[in-house]
């Protein structure tokens, strides 16, 4: 089988590739460049980090890790998609008083789409496509439908990022590392010599802060309580993100939380903790990735947020791309724009776009 290998340089593509390669596989790696040198946005503090120039440099090192395999090495430039889906949405969603999440967008895209269609129309003939997520694939006979699940690894499990993926891009993709830990991937780089033991990780995409990619002078505003009570000053709104706890600069009983970001009014609006709990959440934008409907009185596993462990929750199918999610405890995290993400064990059931404002009086248990 002839594999395309998403490589960034990292441990984990490198390893993936290697894998593929010693089980018989016929490889060919490939790099997504997604900086561009005009670009308007401005580079991240830290270089360790996938939207950086420095990601184009690694191509270097990349092709000699190829060279090293034996196998063929292509780059394709995807900087102009990403500049126009990724980077826009995001400024776009912030400036909403929105939290985006673009490694979900990237993924589903970018990577596993752009990515692909480019190196196609460039003559590249591949029967699947393999990155170095953490996560796996399978089969389900009965339904005759493709599924992601959770990696075995599940300090490093990536399916959150992943639950945007079509049945078309399941069923071309290959994630080798799914069955392995960490600590198992990181021998096999160092026995191989592909990096230096204690070789850092990569960042989020973005190493350095969210607001200079939003490029927008400071507009002081206040931070007030839900009754309007206005407790201290800020720099603008987007400076800031639902359930932020740390760097309010305000002096209190307890402490404070950011309940809502009102954009019109460049408010921020915070609360103590048990004005923090939401009973329910909406979720639009909805793709079915492992099933098509929840079961009726299932608890299922929800995470809102990538680092979350996922919280007990009831959910209801609403409509063709939506759904509804019952928290059995309240939730601290829902936050409009992030994923949710809903869970029966290991298996993705499906995910989509929070709606819900926090602030919703209806959804809100005080």
């Amino acid at each position: 089988m002839k594999v395309l290998v998403g490589l960034s340089g990292g441990i984990d593509s490198s390893v993936a590739a290697w894998l593929l390669k010693e089980h018989g596989h016929e490889v060919e790696g490939a790099t997504m460049l997604i900086w561009k040198k005009d670009s308007p946005y401005p580079a991240p503090v830290s270089p360790n980090s996938c939207y950086s120039p420095s990601r184009a440099e690694d191509k270097a090192h990349i092709a000699e890790f190829c060279a090293r395999l034996g196998i063929p090495y292509t780059v394709l430039d995807c900087s102009a998609l990403y500049e126009s889906t990724v980077l826009e949405d995001f400024r776009r969603e912030y400036m909403n008083a929105r939290t985006p999440n673009p490694c979900v967008w990237c993924n589903a895209k970018i990577k596993f789409g752009c990515l692909l269609d480019y190196a196609r129309s460039s003559g590249i003939i591949f029967d699947k496509f393999a990155t170095g997520h953490y996560a796996r694939i399978t089969y389900c006979e009965e339904l005759g439908r493709w599924e992601l699940r959770k990696a075995v690894d599940a300090m490093k499990d990536q399916s959150y990022f992943l639950y945007r993926l079509s049945q078309d891009q399941l069923s071309h993709t290959i994630f080798p590392l799914g069955d392995m830990l960490k600590s198992e991937v990181r021998r096999i780089d160092v026995a191989q010599g592909f990096h230096p033991e204690g070789q850092a990780e990569s960042q989020d995409f973005y190493g350095g802060d969210y607001s200079d990619l939003i490029g927008q002078e400071d507009r002081p505003g206040d931070i007030v309580t839900t009754d309007g009570l206005v407790l201290g000053h800020h720099r603008g709104f987007w400076h800031y993100t639902i359930g932020q706890r740390r760097g309010l600069g305000i002096a209190a009983e307890a402490p404070l939380y950011v309940l809502e970001l009102d954009s019109v009014g460049n408010r921020v609006i915070v609360g103590f903790a048990d004005e923090a709990g939401q009973s329910y959440a909406t979720v639009s934008q909805v793709v079915w990735t492992s099933r098509d409907d929840f079961e009726a009185d299932k608890v299922y596993l929800v995470k809102v947020r990538s680092a979350s462990r996922g919280e007990e929750a009831r959910v209801r199918k609403t409509g063709p791309d939506s759904f509804r999610i019952d928290f059995l405890t309240p939730s601290r995290g829902v936050t409009a724009g992030q994923s949710a993400v809903v869970y029966d064990g290991d298996l993705v059931v499906a995910g989509g776009i929070i709606e819900t404002s926090p602030l919703d009086k209806a959804g809100r248990t005080v």
